[in-house]
This record gives structure tokens, sequence and C-alpha cells, in this order.
């Protein structure tokens, strides 16, 4: 059974995740504009924590746990049901105006899109916490691992340039600074609700824990490769050499904020 103060813990860890998005509209509280070089660098730092996260963290954790089979299931269902996503979604070209200006009908649409679009990250936090109580460090009452902190902080992070980008068109089309910042969170809203979804189910079946590691960094790693780089050269096309060495620096300096949960890990 899992009890009620877990599943808080979790939906709090994945509300912050949500509420970073919102980050992202913060630099037009002081500019018009962002410079291109600045996304690029975002994506970039995005790609590199999401990766490094995945490889050093939730695939660290599922090769320790010997079960291999279940890992590489994992790994490719996550991989699957991103690729299913993203052709689901390219059915339905959701320009950020819709928010503003959806009728009911719509406004469920968007969250259902929204849902398939948030729910790897969310279920990536869910499944960090599955050792909670178990290892890790007291916060709050709770013993919570090294590994759940780790997740929640690399996708808030990620979450960052996602926001930035829902912001830059609702900017060109006047909606308010408060108005950006509320549509990027709303944007990332399910994350909370796949993080509370997926901790439930790797506590309940404890031994399907390889499969949710597996599978949250498969996803991860997959949406790096499909979304985050494309979505990074696309941005730096015009620049010099196509935005590549903002994206690599941006790439290069989000391992390198992981690497101290590499160290904590190994005290």
């Amino acid at each position: 059974m899992v009890d009620a103060g877990s599943l808080i813990l979790v939906f709090i860890a994945g509300l912050i995740t949500a509420l970073a998005t919102g980050l992202g509209a913060i630099p037009f509280f002081f500019v018009d504009t962002v410079d291109d070089r600045w996304e690029v660098l975002l994506w970039g730092l995005a790609s590199g924590i999401m990766v490094a996260a995945s490889l050093f963290g939730l695939l660290e954790e599922a090769v320790a746990a010997g079960a291999y089979t279940l890992t590489g299931a994992g790994i490719l269902t996550g991989v699957i049901l991103v690729m299913l996503s993203e052709r689901f979604l390219d059915q339905y070209d959701v320009d950020p105006r819709d928010f503003a200006q959806a009728d009911m009908d719509k406004l469920v649409l968007i969250l259902g899109i929204l849902t398939i679009h948030s729910f790897p990250e969310g279920i990536a936090v869910g499944v960090s916490f599955a050792e909670l109580n178990v290892s890790g460090y007291s916060m709050l009452g709770f013993t919570v691992p090294l590994l759940a902190i780790m997740m929640t902080i690399a996708i808030s992070i990620h979450n960052i340039p996602e926001g930035l980008a829902i912001s830059i068109p609702l900017r060109s089309m006047g909606v308010g600074k408060r108005g950006m910042v509320w549509w990027s969170v709303f944007s990332s809203l399910p994350q909370p609700i796949g993080a509370v979804i997926a901790f439930a189910f790797v506590k309940l079946a404890q031994q399907f824990l390889p499969f949710g590691f597996g599978f949250a960094a498969g996803a991860m790693i997959f949406l790096v490769l499909s979304e985050f780089i494309p979505e990074a050269l696309e941005h730096g096309d015009h620049l010099d050499g196509g935005g590549r060495k903002e994206l690599i620096a941006g790439i290069v300096i989000g391992v390198t904020l992981m690497l101290p949960f590499l160290f904590l890990d190994m005290a």
C-alpha cells in the first residue's frame, strides 16, 4: 500500500517541474526578444542534462538491479511510446495562441495533447522516487533518494527552454507577462499526475522497477534526439555554423552540471 504522504511528496516534486516551465517566460519581463543563440544554448543545456540524468541516473539504477531483459524492454517501450506520441501529435499542430482562444472542446484536445507530451517527464520523476524512505537524504520527514533529487532538478531545468519556446509566439501576439507564465506552466501540468501514477505503479510492483527505469530513460533520450536537438538546430539554422557551437556548448554545460550528483552517489 502506498501512503498518502509519499504520494503528496511525489506530486509536489512533479508540480515543481511544471512550475519551472514558467521560468521560460521570465526573460520577457526584462527584454522584448530573446537572442536565438541563447535559445539554442538552452536547448543544448536541456539535452545534456536529460542525457546525463538518464544514463548516469535511471539506467545506472536499472543495470544495478541486474534485470537486463526488463530494462531493455522498458527502453524499447519508452522509445516506441514517444514515437507513437509524436506521430499522433503531428496530426494536431497546436499553436500556443489556441490556448487563449480555446473553447471547451478545443481545450480538452489541447489538454490531451499536453498530457501525451509531458507524461514521459512525469514518469521519469515518479520512478526516481521508487526508493523513497529506503535510502538517500532526510527532507521534510522523508528519506529522499539522490536519484529523485537529480531527476526533479533535471526535469525542472529541461522545462525552462520549453517555457521559452511557448512564450515567444505568445509574446508576439501581445499576451501579457503573467499570461505567458501561466500558459507555460499549464503546458506541463500533466507532469505531477504522471509522476504520481508512475510512483504508485513501481511501489506496488517492485519487480517492474527496472522496466520503469528503462522506460523513463528510453523516452528521455529519444526525446532529446527527436525533439530537443532538432528544435535547437532549427532555431540556430541562420547562425554561424548552424548553431552547432551553441548546441554543443549547452550540452557540455548540461552534462557538467550533472557531474556533482555522480560524486555524491559514490560518496
